[in-house]
Parts: C-alpha cells; structure tokens; sequence
C-alpha cells in the first residue's frame, strides 16, 4: 500500500480523522479517528532496506463503546487485506474510550 491509499481507506470509514493529532485549537467531538506510523521493521537484503514494512496504529475514540464503527473500521482494515492487533481501555481524565488498531503495512511507492 501507498501512504495515500492508507490515507484514503481511513477517510471511507467516514469518521474526522487526522494524521499524530488534530491542529492546535480545533477541539473533536468524539468520535475520531487519529492515525500515525509508530516505526519500521523493514526487510534487509544485499545492504539494503528491501522491504519497507511501517507499523500503523490506528486510535478510535468514542464516548463508550462504539460496536458499530469498531465493526466498520475492522471491516475495512479486512477488505484492504490487512490483519491487525486489537486493544482498548478507558481513559478516565478525558471520559473516553479508546479502541487501538496496531498493524504492519508494506509501503510501496505512489
């Protein structure tokens, strides 16, 4: 996958999303998606980096939990043939809850 088409299957689920966090002084109602690149295990071959393989971790946040667009978001990681790591929790001080997506992507060129 691309990075924009990593970008563009985040955007069908249809939630605002936004790339590490949103801007300064633009507060989100959840729920939201934020969505980043924590770090890379590529693949080396012949002293050079053969595979690039970027660790995607999608947040999901909502007021409670949310089956529907935990459901959709899974759906779509599926259909884009993507597997993934699933974990949750509370978060008290912002009265959230947090649903995280960790997976492994190979980049390929735009």
């Amino acid at each position: 996958m691309t990075y924009k088409q990593i970008a563009s299957m985040i955007e069908t689920v249809g939630l605002p999303y936004a790339y590490y966090q949103f801007p300064d002084n633009t507060p989100q109602e959840p729920p939201f998606l934020v969505f980043y690149y924590d770090n890379s295990d590529d693949l080396y071959a012949d002293n050079t980096n053969y595979q690039r393989i970027t660790e995607l971790t999608i947040e999901f946040y909502s007021d409670s939990k949310d089956f529907f667009y935990e459901t959709l978001i899974e759906d779509t990681l599926t259909a884009s043939g993507l597997t993934y790591r699933k974990s949750e929790q509370f978060i008290d001080s912002e009265r959230m809850h947090e649903t995280v997506y960790e997976l492994e992507v190979l980049i390929t060129a735009e």
